[in-house]
């Protein structure tokens, strides 16, 4: 089976170096590390929006990076979903146009906008269509920008600490949305944070960083976690 991602790179920037070779299958994993571990930067790195300085990326079994023999896709054509820890939505334009601006896999604006009214309604946010920016709350800010990630058909999804800016009550409440939503779907998923909580309710697989390595790499087990029957619920959801 063709992993989803596999990524062997290293960078310096200044006085920091990063140097990682790991490998992300279906479901969602998790980079974990303190702030300054090079999680953020590995995200650019696969995104294309950083080229390192040697080393291989692979999307779907797809060389997207390769150092060595000169190859960069660029960003916008590596099937990258993303969801930033602000959201980062267009200010001047609806909830339902930011979303259907990230759709690929449909051509015309009615056609479009239809595939993002349904991943809105995924996420809950279907009542949020006609709304900017501006007048939504932050848990409603990151609803949007997740079927934002969602709505091109990403081969991958990479998610960059998209909750640390919310409080707690909201933070719990989209922990469960975002993992629902990646299993449901069955979009592999990688996600940066430094909150151990969050690595262990969102992850299957937790890669831990530090001073820019890899220092470890586990899997969950998430049938401890959720007890039987809901284990086997979501076990049933990912088939």
């Amino acid at each position: 089976m063709t992993a989803a991602l596999e990524v062997e790179v290293a960078r310096r920037l200044g006085e920091f170096e990063l140097d990682v070779a790991f490998t992300v299958e279906s479901g969602l994993s998790v980079l974990f590390g303190p702030s300054g571990a090079g999680k953020t930067l590995t995200l650019a790195l696969i995104a294309g929006l950083v080229r390192p300085d040697t080393g291989t990326i692979a999307i779907n079994g797809q060389v997207v990076t390769d150092r060595a023999r000169r190859i960069h896709v660029p960003t916008q054509k590596r099937r990258i979903g993303m969801v930033f820890q602000d959201g980062l939505l267009l200010p001047h334009r609806t909830v339902l146009d930011n979303v259907a601006l990230a759709v690929r896999q449909a051509s015309g604006r009615r056609a479009r906008r239809a595939v993002a009214r349904s991943w809105l309604e995924q996420v809950g946010a279907e009542g949020l269509v006609d709304r900017r920016p501006g007048s939504l709350s932050g848990g409603q800010r990151q609803r949007v920008a997740l079927a934002r990630g969602l709505a091109g058909n990403p081969a991958i999804v990479l998610l960059d600490e998209p909750l640390s800016a919310l409080d707690l009550v909201v933070r719990r409440e989209l922990r469960a949305l975002i993992r629902g939503v990646i299993i449901s779907t069955g979009v592999p998923a990688l996600l940066v944070t430094h909150d151990i909580d969050e690595a262990e309710e969102l992850g299957d697989t937790i890669i831990g960083y530090n001073d820019g390595k890899v220092t470890a790499t586990r899997r969950v087990d998430r049938s401890a976690r959720l007890g039987p029957s809901a284990a086997e619920h979501e076990s049933t959801e990912s088939a």
